[in-house]
């Protein structure tokens, strides 16, 4: 199997640390844990925001509560310590630091999507063995380092990659829409993992953005295998965005490693430039975009982009359903957002064309 924290027994009971940036875009990993994560969440950190509940951002399915400390989570019972943003570089705020330490030395496990091992960190390491407990890092490399093949898909099985017009953007979360939907429908459904948040809330996958350049088509196409053996739809986890001054490189080895037949563009209006490069890198037109994924996947293997998904979390309904309205016009292709309309429309787009 691919790479997973082997989780065993028990679900744990997780405490999310996600100080000064709960719902806002660097809580992204918080954030998807939170609304598709396996393991209950019984508490959020964030001394900024303590005393207020996550269902204000997120809705009344998720009534958790919003503390200042490690000390007050433990009111809750969490089991571990999730680590829940992804700072630019991936390295522990030293301000972190003490955090951690607190929350092992409570015997709670560590759970961590950073770049950085906190499992090589010799004092984090010293803790855990002190107590007993886990430090689990997501973005390890599988120690399987192979080229890809170029394999064909399996008889009957449809792959469909997410890609986007920029990083943060919500390509995750589309993909395990897309996910839901197949199933509610009576379909065979898979959801591959490429990246720590996906891995945190499915428990396998790979953090294909920290695998060895040469092997990234190879990793890719190894977790598309895996997820044949398991369904006929498989949905596969996007990154980056193929113009992106910083991640492009990550997108071009996801295409081209998964060969998709179909492709999904996530877009969320009113983003001008691409996170962390304002006023510096700007977004282009939704056709170009569409084009391009279109020509770089057919330099391996046609694959078409079959359907617009909006981030639209930003807009109030009578807006967002105008804007849904104006790229369907715009691009000719069906365009919806899954998270808040459902990813029923985007579903038969895809069967349509593929299936």
């Amino acid at each position: 199997m691919p790479a997973s924290d082997a989780r065993l027994g028990s679900p744990r009971r997780l405490a999310i640390l996600a100080e000064g940036a709960f719902g806002e875009v660097a809580s992204k990993t918080a954030i998807g844990v939170v609304r598709y994560g396996r393991d209950p969440v019984v508490a959020v950190i964030d001394s900024t925001r303590a005393g207020r509940n996550v269902s204000e951002w997120l809705g009344d399915r998720f009534d958790i509560p919003v503390v200042g400390s490690v000390h007050e989570a433990l009111a809750h019972r969490p089991t571990a310590i999730l680590i829940g943003i992804a700072p630019p570089g991936g390295r522990l705020p030293s301000s972190w630091r003490r955090t951690v330490l607190e929350a092992t030395g409570a015997g709670l496990d560590v759970l961590s999507g950073l770049h950085a091992f906190l499992g090589e960190d010799p004092e984090f390491a010293a803790a855990a063995r002190a107590k007993g407990t886990a430090i689990v890092d997501y973005r390890r490399p599988p120690e399987r380092m192979e080229v890809a093949t170029g394999r064909d898909h399996a008889p009957g099985r449809h792959v469909v990659l997410t890609v986007g017009t920029d990083c943060a953007i919500g390509k995750m979360t589309v993909t395990l829409e897309l996910r839901r939907s197949a199933v509610e429908a009576g379909l065979s459904a898979a959801f591959v993992p490429t990246g720590q948040t996906g891995m945190m809330i499915e428990g396998w996958g790979a953090a294909v953005d920290r695998v060895v350049a040469d092997f990234v088509q190879g990793t890719v196409e190894w977790l598309v295998e895996q997820a044949e053996e398991q369904a006929e739809w498989i949905f596969v986890e996007g990154q980056g965005s193929l113009d992106h001054p910083a991640y492009s490189s990550v997108t071009l080895g996801l295409i081209h490693g998964a060969r998709p037949q179909q492709m999904i563009l996530v877009h969320e209006p009113g983003r001008e430039f691409h996170h962390g490069w304002e006023g510096r890198s700007r977004l282009k037109p939704l056709p170009e975009h569409i084009r391009a994924h279109e020509q770089v996947a057919a330099l391996v293997a046609p694959a078409v982009v079959a359907g617009v998904a909006l981030n639209t979390s930003q807009l109030p309904e009578g807006e967002a359903r105008a804007m849904l309205a104006r790229v369907e016009a715009e691009t000719g292709l069906v365009t919806d957002d899954p998270v808040r309309y459902g990813g029923e429309r985007l579903l038969d787009a895809l069967r349509a064309d593929g299936g």
